[in-house]
């Protein structure tokens, strides 16, 4: 399969030989960073491409979190865009950038060897797909057992478990859920949401603050729940998420909120003593949905196909979305407890999408960086929220 995908390289990039294709170079953007499994492969990766073609990447990632989705956005706006991008898709981020990226039909037709997928789950507010698409993802609660075991606790497969598990942690020093409030709170509010509101409610997309469902506001009022109960760690206002992921690796805290893109770090980390629960529900047993979805993937911009980097740019991508490069960057290695709970959190349930993933840019960070912290430290309350979300019309066209 590598010799094939050389080869397709070659017929790619046969027509730059005479161009100076030695001095190529190339310019990549994705959250494939932080030091982690996907972070050292997608670095590897391009290395590859780069002995293969005899090209030079500039890749400027780093860790998902709003100031990258804002940066990536601000470098569009000012026609500082990649060659190749790793975004989010399908949603109100990439709506923006749609007439600065290339339709994976455009670039089928122009190199019908390719074949690149179109997932259907990938169509933009146009109808066409442009991004080929990299993985799924879920989310959930990590928990990790030799913890609940050492105090002789019972996993918190309802919510009453659950809160006898935070008042037992936070008796004995340990961060019963591991968060912050102040760089990424999204999970928190998901998971707070999935407590308490239905998901046939949890799919409406209200256009006025009178369309909000109750249990919306039971969501929010959760949070500050959480936080009175001391389930959070104590400068939760004022650390980062590095900070907090590191009292869960460390055995520090008990529990965290996080997606599928932990797994090879906590499971490192944690071996056979973590596992992965849906949320309890706050009304008793366990959400029957979980977040989930297929958001993300690589993009080809339209400043690269109209120029003398379309040939290079499109082996790039077709280098980046590879069978062996998805597996690379798919390197989730479950076993055990984690495989195990996974299995049983997934099945039955339906993929949810996060509810964040609905609104743009503005009305997102209004949710969870503003309300978020101040509904959990009670400086505002949970119909302040959405009345303040609602007036910025989160899910208008």
């Amino acid at each position: 399969m590598i010799k094939k995908l050389i080869c397709l390289l070659l017929i790619i990039l046969l027509p730059l030989s005479c161009a100076g294709a030695e001095n190529m170079t190339l310019h990549t953007i994705s959250c494939f960073a932080g030091g982690n499994s996907a972070g050292d492969a997608y670095v590897s990766i391009l290395r590859n491409f780069e002995t293969a073609t005899g090209y030079t990447v500039v890749d400027e990632s780093s860790t998902s979190n709003e100031a990258w989705k804002s940066g990536v956005l601000k470098r569009f706006a000012a026609g500082d865009e990649p060659d190749v991008l790793f975004f989010f898709a399908a949603g109100a981020d990439s709506k923006l950038l749609l007439n600065r990226l290339v339709p994976v039909t455009e670039i089928n037709g122009a190199y019908p060897d390719l074949a690149l997928p179109q997932e259907d789950v990938l169509k933009e507010a146009d109808g066409r797909v442009y991004a080929v698409p990299v993985y799924s993802f879920w989310e959930g609660l990590y928990v990790n057992t030799e913890l609940f075991d050492r105090f002789g606790l019972d996993l918190p497969t309802d919510w009453d478990k659950l809160v006898h598990a935070i008042k037992v942690f936070r008796e004995n020093d340990i961060v019963p859920i591991s968060v912050s409030l102040s760089d990424i709170p999204h999970y928190l509010a998901e998971f707070a949401m999935l407590a308490c509101v239905p998901p046939e409610e949890l799919a409406l997309r209200p256009k006025t603050v009178e369309e909000v469902p109750a249990s919306w506001y039971e969501g929010m009022r959760l949070i500050r729940e959480l936080y009175e109960l001391g389930a959070f760690p104590e400068n939760a206002a004022f650390t980062g998420e590095n900070d907090t992921t590191g009292l869960f690796l460390a055995g520090k805290a008990a529990m965290q909120f996080d997606g599928s893109w932990q797994v090879a770090d906590f499971s490192g980390n944690l071996g056979n003593s973590l596992s992965v629960l849906p949320m309890p529900l706050r009304s008793g047993g366990q959400a029957t949905c979980y977040p989930g979805g297929v958001s993300m993937g690589f993009f080809l911009t339209r400043k690269a196909w109209d120029s003398n980097r379309r040939d290079a740019a499109v082996s790039l991508l077709s280098f980046l979305t590879s069978k062996e490069s998805l597996e690379r960057l798919n390197n989730q290695h479950m076993t055990g407890n984690l495989r195990s709970s996974w299995e049983r959190m997934v099945q039955g349930r339906p993929m949810s999408q996060p509810l964040q993933d609905a609104m743009n840019q503005r009305v997102r960070e209004t949710w969870l960086l503003e309300c978020v912290p101040a509904v959990a430290d009670g400086s505002m309350t949970a119909e302040e929220c959405w009345q303040k979300v609602m007036e910025l019309n989160p899910f208008g066209e």
